[in-house]
């Protein structure tokens, strides 16, 4: 991915959000582009107008800390907004964002057997580890049979991109489509800020974008979010409406995977329909990922 371009249409895009009055400035004149001027982002941020037309630019190799800091409050960047900003300016700096170690997506994660077992002791809720890609890596035996229309027969290691942008069935599986198309495609702008080398990651945005007209839009809005916790809704083929609870944990050994736990309210309806979906996958346990 270009840096530069990147670093362009995420700001370019940031300031195209903000709207005079939210800045607290006066709405006086016609305005030929949605948003804040480069000026007023300028004046805000206290750079000169120079200086800030280079950053909107991507240029932004050498910017201080104070600099993107100025930035992130000119252009109202909440906490996942700021990390991805000052990622994008550690890569031009040609500076690893975030300590991981580079090796083959998801190999040593999705093979450990002490993992496996981490998982599998969990038996009251949906656990799995998903990598930077999208990859569901391990399962427990609950989140085989939860996730059973994403992993399918099997075949290929499940995606839950691909299952989002590609698969017909998405769109009864999660009954927010919407919501967890923008979640998705924010998750993975904010991986591919993180490294932007990443050749696996391209190629799945790549695929998206040719067959997803959908993903291709949302990409192009440059928006980034984390996961970490929150409310989902889902519509299971066996066991029907679920609301789940979901944690996100980073799994320290394996930079960049995820660790993340679905469970129910305690005596809730959705808390029976999965001690019901346990049950039915109970005689099928097997794992999804091959050696």
């Amino acid at each position: 991915m270009d840096n530069r371009q990147e670093v362009r249409e995420f700001l370019t895009t940031r300031r195209a959000r903000i709207t005079p009055d939210q800045a607290g400035l006066p709405a006086t004149g016609s305005r030929r582009v949605p948003g804040l001027r480069r000026s007023e982002v300028a004046a805000i941020a206290g750079l000169s107008v120079e200086y800030y037309a280079k950053l909107e630019r991507g240029q932004i190799a050498g910017a201080s800390t104070g600099v993107l800091d100025a930035l992130g409050r000119a252009l109202q960047l909440d906490d996942t907004e700021r990390a991805h900003l000052l990622d994008l300016a550690r890569a031009a700096d040609g500076i690893p964002t975030s300590g991981r170690r580079r090796r083959p997506a998801g190999k040593a994660a999705g093979s450990r057997l002490s993992l496996q077992w981490a998982l599998d002791a969990i038996t009251d809720g949906i656990a799995f580890v998903r990598d930077p890609h999208q990859n569901l890596l391990a399962t427990n035996a609950l989140g085989r049979a939860f996730y059973s229309p994403v992993i399918g027969d099997g075949g290929r290691t499940p995606n839950l991109a691909r299952f989002q942008f590609l698969d017909p069935a998405a769109r009864d599986f999660y009954p927010d489509w919407d919501l967890f198309a923008e979640m998705c495609v924010g998750i993975m702008r904010a991986e591919a800020g993180r490294d932007p080398h990443d050749r696996g990651l391209q190629d799945l945005v790549g695929e998206l974008s040719t067959r997803s007209e959908t993903f291709r839009r949302l990409w192009a809005d440059h928006n980034v979010r984390t996961h970490g916790t929150g409310t989902k809704r889902f519509h299971h083929p066996v066991v029907g409406d679920l609301t789940l609870a979901y944690e996100e944990l980073a799994v320290t050994a394996e930079p960049g995977i995820v660790l993340l736990i679905y469970t129910a309210e305690p005596s809730s309806p959705s808390a029976e329909r999965l001690r019901l979906l346990a049950s039915w996958a109970a005689p099928a346990d097997t794992p999804i990922t091959k050696p």
